[in-house]
């Protein structure tokens, strides 16, 4: 199948463009067009990934759907049907990686839940005993499960690129007490269901971040949720602290750019078909995993 790495839709306003999503103004809407581009290391690669976007817009709308008794959340549609008119002329570039959605003024914080500890948090835990504030038990392994889940926000910077980890007092300072409060709640909720749901599914839901946004009826959950691109699936089968675990995301991505010895900056290179092929195999794997459906592209 063809590979969607940019869309340009010339007669629609462009609202934002991501390292994944190209977002387009519709009236009082957002229109969330999900690409097959895959960044790596804060940077989009040369090749995509075909499919990678309908993979991300089918996995989030089965979680908006699961997850509606805990957090309302900005679709308004994904039937290409019920799109304005404007919009039915790009009906084959839009099916099945588009949403329309409300618009939302953004928290600047990213509300990151962790149960286990493995990435960033394993080297801030390495270095001193700490996530983000929050000070663990001694002589945890790599990857192993936390006592409780986590809540460890990050900063969120403008383009997307380079966010930080804060502690939630600094989440306070940027975004109130009252909110914060209410964001963490709401992060842990839906961690613990998603965690329940993916062990159901025989994989392991190791971390994940979410984005809320606030509208006139009060928070919802926005962008993508539990893909991916935004958590750290690992398999159930053969999971073994003391190391990294193999993973549903962009593992074959990086472990080729580690190889090739790429020095991070741009122009990011290309991938070979097999990298591609790999890659695109793991999110088809994950979207049957956890919905429990084959997604054809």
């Amino acid at each position: 199948m063809p590979t969607l790495l940019q869309t340009a839709f010339s007669d629609l306003p462009l609202f934002a463009r991501g390292k994944v999503r190209d977002i387009y103004s519709i009236g009082e809407c957002l229109l969330f067009v999900a690409t097959d581009r895959i960044s790596a290391f804060d940077h989009v690669l040369g090749s995509g990934i075909p499919g990678k976007g309908k993979v991300l817009t089918q996995i989030s709308l089965y979680w908006f759907d699961l997850l509606s008794s805990i957090v309302p959340n900005h679709l308004i549609t994904a039937n290409i049907d019920q799109y304005p008119a404007e919009l039915q002329r790009y009906a084959d570039a839009l099916q099945g990686r588009s949403m329309l959605v409300s618009r939302a003024q953004m928290f600047p914080v990213e509300c990151v839940v962790r149960g286990y500890l493995s990435g960033s948090a394993w080297k801030d835990y390495q270095q001193t005993s700490h996530v983000c504030g929050i000070r663990l038990p001694s002589g945890l392994r790599e990857s192993e499960r936390l006592p409780e889940p986590i809540f460890t926000p990050a900063s969120k910077s403008p383009g997307g690129e380079h966010d930080e980890n804060i502690s939630f007092d600094q989440m306070v300072g940027h975004i109130g007490a009252q909110a914060a409060e209410t964001l963490r709640t709401l992060s842990l909720a839906i961690y613990r269901k998603a965690s329940e749901h993916a062990e159901k599914s025989d994989l392991i839901l190791a971390d994940t971040k979410f984005e809320f946004g606030q509208t006139a009826k009060g928070i919802i959950l926005a962008d993508e949720v539990l893909t991916p691109d935004s958590s750290r699936f690992w398999p159930r089968e053969g999971y073994n602290p003391g190391g990294a675990q193999p993973s549903f995301d962009k593992q074959f991505v990086r472990d080729y750019l580690e190889s090739i010895h790429w020095n991070k900056k741009a122009p990011a290179p290309g991938l070979p078909e097999d990298v591609i092929r790999r890659t695109q195999e793991k999110y088809l794997e994950a979207f049957r995993l956890l919905t429990g459906k084959t997604l054809a592209l």
